[in-house]
């Protein structure tokens, strides 16, 4: 696959679109802790791996009906982010729930005005997956979305299924009616599917708003994975983007 720059990409926190308010994503990361367990016998550090942690920072205009009201909130709770690295069907997408530990304004001598803002994971890292929803998706009824081949990895797998669950993220943009559910469905020839145990969204009867689930650690997950939205008192419009998070590796949060 050939290279690819970070234009046309989004960044979407608590359910509202603040791509265009960004004007660089200067730290997307995780993975665990390196715990130095090298002993005075050793010439070299040994290392073994420790909790999961993540981090996502990012740099803001002042926008007062922007990304102003959104990020000054400064909240004591959980904040969920999502970084698109494109906004096709299937594009890489890195989530995480995190607490926002600063909004820090610099005022630059040429006039410039600018924000920076530190998201530290909580309770789950930083996960890289990628997106069920063409960047912000519009249902006006119930939908069943395109299917996102997630391959059949580099790990010892059955039949193109992965053993080892699976995570999802919601950001809900507007919403305007009595209820929607969003779920995830998988497959394995991307024709017939099935609802994903774990992988249905709680009931969304108002916007913005966002969320996490997940499987069972040992859930299997097939190859092909896509969302589709249910309702049972109807709904006029929803804006949503979705990200999924398939593990080919045991992965304990």
């Amino acid at each position: 696959m050939a290279k690819t720059s970070g234009l046309g990409d989004a960044l979407y926190i608590s359910g509202t679109d603040l791509s265009g308010d960004f004007t660089a994503v200067g730290n997307v990361g995780g993975g665990p802790a390196t715990l130095d367990t090298t002993g005075i016998n050793k010439s070299a550090h040994e290392r073994i791996g420790g909790v999961r942690d993540g981090r996502l920072e990012a740099t803001s205009w002042f926008n007062p009906t922007g990304a102003h009201p959104v990020l000054a909130a400064l909240p004591t709770s959980d904040v969920q982010a999502m970084y698109c690295r494109g906004t096709a069907l299937g594009s890489p997408a890195a989530s995480i729930v995190a607490k926002q530990a600063n909004y820090d304004g610099t005022r630059g001598n040429d006039g410039s005005f600018t924000f920076a803002v530190n998201l530290q994971a909580n309770q789950f890292g930083l996960e890289w997956g990628r997106l069920l929803t063409a960047g912000q998706r519009t249902d006006t009824a119930a939908t069943n979305g395109t299917g996102v081949d997630f391959g059949v990895g580099s790990f010892p797998l059955f039949n193109g299924q992965a053993l080892f669950g699976a995570q999802a993220y919601l950001q809900v943009f507007s919403f305007t009616g009595t209820d929607i559910t969003v779920k995830v469905q998988d497959s394995a020839d991307n024709t017939s599917f099935a609802d994903v145990p774990g992988l249905a969204f709680t009931t969304v009867t108002t916007g913005p708003g966002v969320q996490r689930i997940a499987t069972a650690s040992n859930q299997t997950v097939r190859e092909y994975l896509r969302v589709a939205t249910t309702t049972s008192g109807g709904f006029t419009s929803c804006t949503f983007a979705v990200a999924a998070v398939r593990n080919d590796v045991s992965t304990v949060f």
